[in-house]
């Protein structure tokens, strides 16, 4: 899985996009809600869990942003302000109205571990109403080699994460749109053939999931957050040794991958971008 220890203050990030992302986070809640929420009954202790725990956190890590009075929480960023104990929407929207990432709750069960809510604003080529209550092993059974490699492991440590832990991985794909809302696109295997090797670098992305895992001990649900980064080629690449770092990468997914990605559309043109620029 790749997982490595956060520590609690590095969980939430926030960084200069947080304006602009809470507001497209604002606009898809209100106009392709079905697209972006999805909750299960049963799971509203675990979402309520989720929003204690930002409430509290926030205004610890980040004083000069949010602050916390009795039950109602201000966000200085947005102007916005909240009564935690009668919020107008439910608890996991709230607490996904206050962070840039998006919140899944995961729910261990004897056959496996379940998702059983989530607002997903920028999901990466998935539908978060299509994978609800649905096993994990399910919700990935399309990405190679997750079932023989992958899904037992994740099942295993859903169930053991410890309280008080958070764990963290990053996974990255190259894909051909800078939007953070990309619900279409995996799969794509016809090579495009308006990719060159002197465009790429202008026309494709470097696309990041930076996801972190912690157990909530009231319900024994898991947090699940995935923040995304989508990066310019020439940005990335202006990074000394980074361009040649994800020649080899690209070289290196076992082609059931690649096609996953779609990377087929822009291989070629991606890798031979890559090449010249790392010998720039």
């Amino acid at each position: 899985m790749g997982l490595v220890a956060c520590p609690e203050a590095a969980w939430i990030e926030i960084d200069e996009r947080y304006p602009a992302e809470m507001a497209e986070r604002r606009a898809l809640l209100a106009t392709r809600r079905a697209d972006v929420l999805a909750t299960r009954p049963g799971s509203e202790t675990a979402q309520a869990e989720v929003l204690a725990l930002l409430a509290a956190h926030l205004p610890a890590r980040f004083p000069s942003w949010f602050r916390r009075e009795g039950d109602r929480l201000r966000n200085g960023l947005t102007g916005e302000e909240w009564d935690l104990t009668a919020p107008s929407c439910d608890p996991l929207e709230l607490a996904a109205r206050l962070v840039q990432e998006d919140l899944c709750i995961i729910r261990p069960a004897e056959d496996g571990a379940v998702l059983e809510a989530g607002v997903v604003c920028a999901p990466t080529r998935w539908r978060i109403t299509e994978k609800i209550g649905r096993l994990l092993m399910a919700v990935h059974a399309a990405v190679p080699f997750y079932g023989e490699r992958l899904g037992t492991p994740v099942d295993r440590f859903m169930a053991q994460i410890k309280p008080g832990r958070v764990a963290m991985r990053v996974n990255w794909s190259v894909v051909d749109s800078p939007a953070l809302f990309q619900l279409e696109g995996k799969h794509r295997g016809e090579r495009d053939p308006s990719f060159t090797a002197e465009n790429a670098g202008q026309r494709l992305h470097l696309r990041t999931e930076r996801q972190t895992f912690r157990r909530l001990p009231q319900s024994g649900a898991v947090l699940f957050t995935i923040r995304v980064h989508s990066y310019p080629l020439t940005r990335v690449a202006a990074l000394p040794g980074v361009a040649s770092r994800l020649a080899g990468a690209v070289r290196a997914l076992p082609e059931e991958m690649g096609r996953y990605k779609s990377l087929p559309v822009y291989r070629e043109a991606l890798l031979a971008w890559l090449d010249t620029a790392s010998r720039a």
